[in-house]
């Protein structure tokens, strides 16, 4: 049996993207889509660089994928008030609706996901997770 951790958290997340790609698609939404949307419900009007970092995508990624959703009707995008280089970027009425829709089937396969396992377990392992992302995002060298 493989014991290393890193590789555990790969296979999970791989099989979590495979589950969340296949339930998504009943909905009309990617994964990358169902992530850009839910940052833009987290972050009404944020940047195409707010996105990208957001979504761990590259900013041109980040554009393709909002021409995308904008052309579905699903996002609305302007010009910063202050700063015209920018475009900010909102849910529209029809977002919001998907992005429902997509938060119900996501809810149910967390939950799918987490059959057998204990509340309280459930919570250690998110505590477990922010942790090794913590880990991970020092720099071990101390530089800043």
């Amino acid at each position: 049996m493989d014991r290393q951790a890193g590789y555990h958290v790969k296979r999970a997340q791989h099989a979590l993207r495979l589950s969340m790609d296949r339930a998504l698609r009943d909905v009309g939404l990617t994964m990358a889509q169902y992530a850009l949307l839910r940052a833009l419900e987290n972050q009404p009007d944020a940047s195409n660089a707010d996105l990208s970092r957001a979504c761990f995508v590259t900013p041109q990624t980040m554009i393709q994928t909002l021409r995308g959703l904008e052309t579905a009707g699903l996002v609305s995008r302007r010009r910063h008030a202050s700063d015209r280089r920018v475009m900010t970027t909102t849910l529209t009425a029809s977002g919001c609706a998907q992005l429902s829709a997509a938060h119900r089937v996501v809810d149910a396969l967390e939950s799918r996901m987490l059959t057998g396992i204990p509340e309280g377990d459930q919570q250690q392992l998110v505590s477990m997770l922010e942790a090794i992302t913590a880990n991970l995002a020092e720099d071990p060298s101390g530089a800043t």
